[in-house]
């Protein structure tokens, strides 16, 4: 289980924080057992009183240190009121700078007055960026980005990236499907694109049968390799023919197709994330043929990979506007 520490003081901006508790416990829902354990805190464990009421914590910042991540909801515009206004949290985050550490929105100018970014690739809310950068010369702010992701920090845009941030860890702790299911649910473009992109690629892992289920985890991990139905059937100790039937019958797939969506969810990341050729992202998901891959993904996503990987770069060129920074 992973734990996230999500700091709340006066300024925190209550869209920011909810948005972050209702995607982690959206995932939790969807995989059914708890993956992250949310656990809110205070500079000194009482309670806060923001512009829309109290705000109970779960304890103090000394009991953060054993969170896996402490993530920081925005603050509002007023940041350096505000990083006057939370010295403790500064020097608790100069001590801890070796845990994993993110930021949402104009959050990241907390992270930046603590030197915990100097080096680091950041990003924050687009209209912020000329103040950030005179105040934080040290930092590699790279405002063009959505959310960055250097080392053991992590960092979004404007409020609404912080849906993206989530997700990311989501995908990141929790496997490709899962994020996808929990944008799908918010309506949120998984990877910022067309609505039909929140509809999941791959069927839930199934409870009913846990074999199959296995089968599922490894071929999200084993992809890539040249494999066959005796291969699958080999996982399950069975024969081709009992595995092809038990898995139609849980996710009413065949093994084949199963490993398809997975191959192509996979090759979304990559043309969404680098810039490879076609080709290679191909060979690198497990299609020695081009022309047969491109049709696949055509078939599964409705366009052609040059065209998902073109609409995936304006997106993330278009600057987020958002009023809670």
């Amino acid at each position: 289980m992973l734990v996230i520490a999500l700091y709340v003081c006066p300024d925190t901006i209550m869209s920011s924080l909810g948005t972050a508790l209702d995607c982690f416990n959206l995932a939790n829902q969807f995989a059914e057992q708890p993956l992250f354990r949310l656990h809110k805190v205070s500079h000194d464990g009482k309670a806060v009183t923001t512009a829309y009421g109290e705000m109970t914590v779960d304890g103090d910042l000394a009991s953060a240190i054993t969170a896996d991540i402490v993530l920081i909801p925005a603050i509002g515009q007023q940041v350096q009121k505000v990083i006057q206004r939370n010295a403790e949290l500064l020097t608790w985050l100069a001590t801890h700078k070796n845990k994993q550490i993110g930021s949402v929105c104009s959050a990241a100018f907390l992270l930046a007055a603590a030197g915990i970014l100097n080096g680091y690739r950041a990003t924050t809310h687009w209209g912020l960026a000329e103040q950030f950068r005179h105040n934080f010369p040290q930092v590699r702010l790279e405002i063009e980005q959505l959310m960055t992701h250097d080392g053991l920090r992590f960092c979004s845009g404007g409020a609404q990236a912080g849906v993206d941030l989530c997700l990311y860890l989501i995908r990141l702790y929790g496997g490709d499907w899962l994020a996808r299911q929990v944008a799908g649910v918010l309506v949120m473009d998984y990877g910022r694109g067309l609505q039909t992109r929140f509809v999941p690629r791959l069927p839930a892992l199934q409870n009913r049968d846990l074999a199959i289920a296995r089968l599922q985890r490894w071929l999200e991990q084993h992809y890539a390799q040249a494999l066959c139905l005796d291969d699958m059937a080999a996982q399950l100790h069975c024969s081709p023919r009992t595995l092809s039937r038990r898995f139609k019958e849980a996710t009413s797939l065949t093994p084949n197709d199963y490993l398809q969506r997975v191959r192509i969810s996979a090759a979304e990341a990559l043309l969404a994330e680098n810039q490879q050729a076609v080709e290679q992202i191909a060979m690198r998901v497990g299609y020695e043929d081009r022309a047969a891959f491109a049709k696949l993904f055509k078939q599964l996503t409705g366009e052609t990979p040059a065209a998902y990987r073109r609409r995936c770069q304006q997106s993330h060129q278009q600057p987020t506007i958002a009023a809670g920074t």
